[in-house]
């Protein structure tokens, strides 16, 4: 799918892993006659359009139809100029299907990536869930369903969080439902799971049938919940956790949960009570306020991509065009997270974003060159980190299936 000259750039590294063959052929299958009758902007032109308009953060169609005036974008994805319209249709007609099965496919790529680490293996695989809204004119997006004046879609995503952020499962829906209605279809029940969610999804007749069937999960109590006490247990002295106790939920005769769960109220860092309830017995106190906390990397994730990525500002006036725009952001951010983890970056990963686009048309190697920068200093003191080696190392590995396996096999989920 790219021209043998251009596979050591930056560019193509970026997009590698969705430019499989292995993957579009499971595409075609899945959906057949995709791109049978179109004669300009193919789909994959058009990911790499969209995913480039994603970095740049444009807010038009005209913006991106412009950007087909750089001449070296133009050439690595084989598209002399596009109209907006034609932009515009293309995203409004893509088949949802084949945005989601790139979406699993970036996804379990960055899985494998990222692999088994320390919290994952003393806490389980955590997964986050929560919901992010964005408002929309009503007017202009009548089937987004919000308030009286205002319409919003929302984005329901469980986050895999083990280590790194990554995004899992996102169910798009109008703003109007609340966020427990999509909370069936997000909870994880595979051993190990741990679902951590805020108050937003509580809910005891779930709770109970999580209990029933073995499924982990971690909330943050409302404040006005009936807790009836069972049983308390011993907290460290000096913990930030002040109590630890089995309970049960809800009011008799109407809300009263089946199951005991456990209730564990610690203190956050301004020193108000939070209470936070499990049905995990096996844990300290202190692991699962710590687990609660981490809850917190789902709200950064929201913020990082409406900063960053363009989800605000919409492409599509269609539900299934909005819906498409939101998991290409989606894979964006994926395809980043693949190159920070590729070279081994611990640094943020606005760097990587900001440092793609600068040397986009540059060798790979001088891209990952940029990226550690070779050190002035010629003392023979304390090194923390031997740039050099990493330089090299990351290169050597990035680089050596470029012939033997020069596209990815993809695990479609």
């Amino acid at each position: 799918m790219q021209d043998k000259d251009t596979t050591t750039s930056t560019f193509f590294q970026l997009f590698r892993p969705i430019l499989s063959e292995d993957l579009w052929a499971h595409i075609y299958e899945k959906v057949p006659g995709t791109d049978k009758y179109v004669r300009k902007l193919k789909t994959v032109q058009l990911f790499e359009l969209l995913i480039h308009a994603e970095m740049q953060t444009y807010r038009s169609l005209d913006e991106i139809r412009n950007s087909l005036n750089d001449d070296q974008f133009s050439q690595l994805i084989h598209l002399d100029s596009i109209s907006a319209s034609t932009i515009s249709r293309r995203l409004r007609e893509l088949p949802l299907e084949i945005t989601q099965i790139l979406f699993n496919s970036i996804t379990s790529q960055v899985g494998r990536e990222i692999g088994f680490n320390s919290i994952r293996q003393e806490l389980g695989c955590l997964y986050l869930i929560d919901s992010t809204t964005i408002s929309l004119c009503l007017s202009q997006y009548s089937w987004a369903d919000f308030r009286k004046t205002k319409g919003g879609v929302k984005a329901h995503l469980r986050l895999k969080f083990d280590g790194e952020s990554t995004p899992d499962k996102v169910i798009i829906t109008p703003a109007r439902p609340a966020d427990k209605t999509q909370m069936d279809q997000l909870v994880v029940d595979e051993e190990g799971a741990l679902n951590v969610f805020d108050r937003a999804y509580v809910d005891y007749r779930r709770f109970d049938t999580y209990c029933g069937n073995g499924i982990r999960f971690t909330s943050r109590l409302k404040e006005n919940a009936i807790i009836e006490v069972i049983e308390e247990f011993q907290v460290k002295p000096g913990s930030h956790v002040k109590k630890d106790q089995k309970v049960r939920l809800g009011k008799e005769g109407t809300t009263k949960m089946a199951h005991e769960v456990r209730l564990v109220i610690a203190e956050d860092l301004e020193g108000n009570p939070i209470k936070i309830v499990t049905n995990d017995f096996n844990l300290s106190a202190e692991e699962i306020s710590d687990i609660y906390r981490y809850r917190w990397k789902i709200e950064l994730f929201f913020k990082w991509i409406k900063q960053h990525l363009q989800i605000k500002h919409l492409f599509s006036k269609s539900k299934q065009g909005v819906e498409n725009q939101i998991f290409i952001a989606l894979i964006t951010y994926c395809l980043l997270q693949l190159i920070k983890l590729k070279t081994a970056y611990t640094g943020n990963l606005l760097a990587i974003k900001r440092l793609v686009l600068t040397c986009l048309y540059e060798t790979f190697t001088n891209f990952v060159g940029k990226l550690y920068p070779k050190g002035k200093r010629k003392s023979r003191g304390r090194r923390v980190i031997n740039h050099a080696k990493i330089f090299e190392e990351t290169v050597t590995q990035v680089m050596s299936r470029e012939y033997e396996d020069l596209y990815y096999s993809c695990e479609i989920l």
